[in-house]
């Protein structure tokens, strides 16, 4: 029987308070303690801002953010700098667009700096127009990438930012260095003439400044290089020339490596010292951060992209301890821990980059008392993926980033009846965003809840039960008729009369032709989930009566109620083999094979193809494959499966027939786009769009956005 979802109840007050009041950096007295950090967009035309990064800025302005920080900007532009796509302080000529940005922040509210930098070992220019790169010592120490993770065309389009050039450096020479000084303080003029409030001195991720500090790449015997102060002494000067120049009313954040994830770099104590001084040259705040070596493979998601919550809050606090002007914290910080970090003092401003991005409303969203409101961040790295190859930013929950020049969506010329049939992430997007248009939905959902395959795999993927419990809140709020356990038949669609029908069930799943793929412990992924919840009566007509009876007993016991209950048991229990194989290494295959294996199976993943986890942003990959193979995880590709028995499976990897034994054999391979309801409907003469994996496997990405792109031509 079809059910109306029933409205959540709204937060009666914000659930945090310290992150929301005012705060002060130097001269700048902030609304709250919320901070975007510099993320670049590449949205700018020869290093001059444009209005697509105008806009981005904009939309963070006008959500609420108490300081916004503009991404990493080259002060000697074209010279040291990593894009030709990134802001440029180097001359007036960049003046205008730099100081409309300025104006249009404080029209918001907002206070705005700088981000300035000399990119040294990382400066992607000046290979690609024949200059050595400027670093502290040569030669560089070696870090040969690890680059298995990454695919071919992955490799080309890196490769294509230089022309193929490799890069060659050169040792500062002291004129060297006495040009670098100068280039930072004439960016930090030119950016407090174009009305910016200060500027963040970019001393960390293995730029030139970090390189400097850092022991690892710094083995200088000159006055910079050979004792913590020495090494410190061109961070110092540039503060103190900034600071000389642009007199005190001009605020000056230092960004630094809380630690270096590499032998012989920066540790957290040594970064405090750098803090320290810092402060004493003039710094009004200390921005702690994170760098590692190896951004092709896992070290980029040790730093500066962490891939655990807080990761780098213990480093703020060790900062903290030695410093009296503000601390900012950053990394993976989401508003209820950064309430916790701000109360016990471990610092005094809180930067959210990715989650600024996926929701540029979030600290408006808080202020009125709605954290169910705001759209979570999924950590899929889908957006810091396209700076790897000069590409705007995009994300898999927000679908305007990166799209500004789409515009905002705006109210239809006449309101329409639109149904929506299947409750899954591209069906809710296209729901809301149809509902924002100010049209009638309703959605139909076949399963007694909303989510579709997300809802599933924030099993192994707990986040993604953030994107549904975010879609799920608009849909109250929008007013959308949410039918859940209700079939969109050509009959009920004919009563309803929508002017439109988007077809949003996703894709279907088939199982190989091979002997023995019919057996029954041989499982799709969505079997295993559906096993793990007892949902599904056929699933469990597999089960032993003994697993049965002990999965029926956790339901009735509300065990499994929800999937985070679910998660919790399984690490105790589950009606599953001790020898699993996976069929498919994609993204399914091996979010599956690293939660198996965590829950003690030994598992063996079968890829046809040559790399594994394709689907993934590749720092996410990196560090999943990372991740499983720590849990003993074998991966095998080039591996073609050819039979599966009761206790083994047969695959053959370069004619050689090889056989794994299998308990369970899971089958996360077969996935493809599923059109046949569309076509049905079409043939009853319904006006009907298709998104999702109903129309093209996209996954979580795809999906928001096919139904986001959908919806607003409705």
């Amino acid at each position: 029987m079809a059910t109306r979802e029933r409205r959540p109840a709204k937060a009666s007050a914000a659930p945090v308070r310290r992150l929301l009041e005012p705060g002060r950096i130097g001269p700048m007295e902030l609304r709250n303690r919320i901070v975007m950090p510099a993320m670049d967009q590449n949205t700018c035309d020869e290093g001059a801002i444009t209005d697509l990064t105008i806009a981005h800025y904009e939309a963070r302005a006008k959500g609420g953010v108490g300081l916004l920080i503009l991404e990493t900007s080259a002060v000697a532009w074209p010279v040291g700098a990593t894009s030709i796509h990134q802001p440029a302080l180097s001359d007036d000529r960049f003046l205008p667009g730099l100081t409309r940005l300025a104006e249009v922040a404080h029209a918001h509210g907002a206070r705005i700096v700088v981000q300035a930098c000399h990119h040294g070992k990382t400066a992607g220019v000046d290979p690609m127009q024949d200059r050595e790169q400027l670093v502290p010592s040569v030669p560089l120490p070696e870090d040969p990438p690890d680059i298995s993770a990454i695919t071919m065309p992955e490799l080309m389009k890196m490769a294509a930012l230089t022309g193929g050039k490799r890069a060659t450096h050169r040792e500062a020479t002291a004129d060297d260095i006495a040009w670098v000084i100068d280039q930072f303080v004439e960016a930090a003029a030119r950016v407090q003439r174009a009305g910016f409030d200060g500027i963040e001195v970019h001393a960390a991720h293995g730029y030139l400044i970090s390189t400097f500090l850092s022991p690892r790449f710094n083995r200088r015997t000159d006055d910079y290089g050979g004792s913590d102060g020495n090494r410190a002494r061109l961070l110092v000067e540039i503060v103190q020339g900034i600071r000389a120049r642009c007199g005190s009313g001009f605020a000056i954040i230092v960004r630094l490596d809380g630690r270096e994830y590499a032998e012989g770099g920066i540790e957290p104590l040594l970064s405090a010292e750098y803090a320290a001084m810092a402060e004493q040259a003039g710094a009004d705040a200390i921005h702690v951060t994170a760098s590692g070596v190896d951004a092709m493979g896992v070290g980029f998601t040790n730093g500066p992209l962490p891939w655990q919550p807080g990761q780098y809050v213990g480093l703020a606090a060790v900062v903290k301890q030695r410093v009296a002007i503000p601390v900012i914290a950053v990394g993976r910080i989401m508003p209820a821990q950064a309430e916790s970090v701000l109360v016990d003092g471990d610092c005094d401003f809180i930067s959210m980059g990715r989650q600024l991005l996926a929701d540029p409303e979030l600290p408006a969203k808080l202020l009125a008392g709605r954290p169910d409101a705001v759209r979570t961040c999924i950590n899929c790295y889908v957006c810091v993926a396209q700076n790897f190859w000069d590409g705007t930013p995009i994300c898999a929950v927000n679908a305007e980033l990166g799209h500004y020049d789409e515009g905002t969506i705006e109210r239809a010329d006449a309101a329409r009846t639109i149904a929506v049939i299947g409750g899954g992430p591209g069906g809710m997007e296209a729901a809301r965003v149809a509902a924002l248009r100010g049209h009638r939905v309703v959605l139909f959902e076949r399963s007694k809840h909303l989510g579709g395959t997300a809802r599933f795999s924030s099993l192994t993927t707990p986040m993604n039960a953030e994107l549904v419990r975010y879609l799920s809140t608009m849909m109250a709020d929008l007013d959308v008729e949410v039918r859940l356990d209700s079939t969109a038949t050509v009959e009920a669609l004919r009563v309803l009369a929508p002017d439109a029908v988007v077809v949003a069930t996703g894709a279907r799943r088939e199982r190989p032709t091979v002997p023995g793929a019919d057996l029954p412990h041989v499982l799709s992924g969505d079997d295993l989930r559906a096993m793990l919840t007892g949902d599904d009566p056929k699933v469990m007509a597999q089960l032993s009566l003994v697993k049965r009876i002990i999965v029926s007993a956790g339901r009735s016991l509300g065990l499994l109620s929800t999937i985070d209950r679910v998660r919790h048991w399984s690490t105790r229990w589950m009606p599953i083999g001790r020898d699993v194989v996976v069929v498919g290494g994609g993204l399914v295959g091996v979010e599956l094979a690293e939660f198996l294996a965590e829950r003690g199976r030994r598992v063996v993943v079968l890829e046809e193809g040559d790399k594994l986890a394709v689907e993934m942003a590749h720092p996410r990959r990196a560090r999943a494959l990372h991740e499983a193979r720590s849990h003993g995880v074998e991966f095998v590709t080039g591996a073609s499966l050819r039979s599966i028995s009761h206790d083994s499976v047969e695959y053959v990897v370069s004619d050689e027939v090889r056989t794994a034994r299998a308990s369970q054999v899971i089958i996360a391979s077969g996935v493809e786009p599923d059109h046949a309801l569309a076509d049905t409907l079409r043939a009853e003469s319904f006006d009907v769009r298709v998104v999702g994996d109903a129309e093209k496997v996209g996954y979580i990405e795809g999906a928001i956005r096919s139904g986001y792109v959908t919806a607003r031509q409705l």
